[in-house]
C-alpha cells in the first residue's frame, strides 16, 4: 500500500480505463474520488471500491462544465479532501474521416479531450502548489496523439495537445515538487471499442505484435506507476500502453 494517506481524483472514472484507474489507486491505499459525468456511474464504481475495502466516493462532474468542476473543487476543499493525485483520464471519440466531420464535432473532440484537462488540472492546481507538499498529474492521452489515427484526426490533434500540455506543465511545476506524466492507451478492451465495427477491430488486432487488445488494468499500472514514489524523479514523460503497436523513440 504505497499510497497511503494520500487523495486521488480520477476523471471518467465511472466505468472502463477509469474504473480500473480508480480501483487501482485505491488497492494501493489511496482515498479516490470517482468523478464522472455520469453521476450514477460514479457512485457504482466508488460503491464497488468500498465493498472491496478501500476508500472512495463518487461524485457526478463534466469536464465540460467548468462551475461544476468549481464547484467540486470548493466541495472537496470543505471536506479536507483536496487531492495530491490528479489523474485526467475523462476523454471520448467516434471513427469518422476527417473530410466528413461536422464542425462542432471538431469543438467536441478539442472540449472533451484537450480543454477538459486544461481545466480540471487549473481547478486544482492552486492547493497543490501552496500546500509546499508537492503532488503527481498523471494525463491519459492516446497513441493517436503520438502517432496519428485514421478517422481520428481531430481526436489525434486533441490528445498530441495533453502531451504537450503535460511536458509544458512538467517544466512549469517542477519548483512546486508537482510531477506530470502522460500515458497513452494503445487500443484498450473497452464499451467504446466494442462500439467500432468488427472490421476495423480485427485489422487494429492484427497490427498489434501482442496480438490482443490492452485490458484496462493495463493502463492503470501505468498510472499508478506514475503515482508512485518510485516515480519522484520521472516528470515530463511519456509512455505508451499498446502492446507494441506504436514503438516511439
Amino acid at each position: 500500500m504505497k499510497l497511503v494517506g494520500k487523495i486521488a481524483l480520477v476523471s471518467g472514472a465511472g466505468s472502463g480505463i477509469g474504473r480500473a484507474i480508480s480501483v487501482t489507486l485505491a488497492q494501493q491505499g489511496t482515498m479516490v474520488v470517482v468523478t464522472d459525468i455520469d453521476e450514477a456511474k460514479a457512485k457504482q464504481t466508488a460503491t464497488e471500491i468500498v465493498g472491496m475495502g478501500f476508500k472512495a466516493i463518487g461524485i457526478a462532474m463534466n469536464v465540460c462544465d467548468s462551475q461544476q468542476i468549481t464547484s467540486v473543487q470548493t466541495t472537496l476543499a470543505q471536506q479536507n479532501m483536496l487531492p495530491h493525485i490528479i489523474v485526467n483520464n475523462a476523454g471520448w471519440t467516434t471513427n469518422q474521416s476527417f473530410i466528413k466531420n461536422p464542425p462542432d464535432l471538431w469543438d467536441r473532440l478539442i472540449d472533451i479531450n484537450l480543454m477538459g484537462v486544461i481545466r480540471v488540472t487549473r481547478a486544482f492546481l492552486d492547493p497543490m502548489t501552496q500546500n509546499g507538499q508537492g503532488g503527481t498529474i498523471v494525463n491519459v492521452s492516446s497513441d493517436a496523439g503520438r502517432v496519428g489515427s485514421s478517422g481520428e484526426s481531430v481526436y489525434a490533434a486533441a490528445k498530441g495537445g495533453v502531451i504537450a500540455f503535460s511536458k509544458s506543465l512538467a517544466r512549469e511545476l517542477a519548483r512546486y515538487k508537482i510531477n506530470v506524466n502522460c500515458v497513452c492507451p494503445g487500443p484498450t478492451d473497452t464499451a467504446l471499442l466494442r462500439t467500432t465495427p468488427e472490421k476495423f477491430q480485427e485489422a487494429l488486432l492484427n497490427a498489434i505484435p501482442l496480438k490482443k487488445f490492452a485490458d484496462p488494468m493495463d493502463i492503470a499500472n501505468a498510472v499508478a506507476f506514475f503515482a508512485a514514489p518510485e516515480s519522484a524523479y520521472v516528470t515530463g514523460q511519456v509512455i505508451s500502453v499498446s502492446g507494441g503497436l506504436t514503438m516511439v523513440g
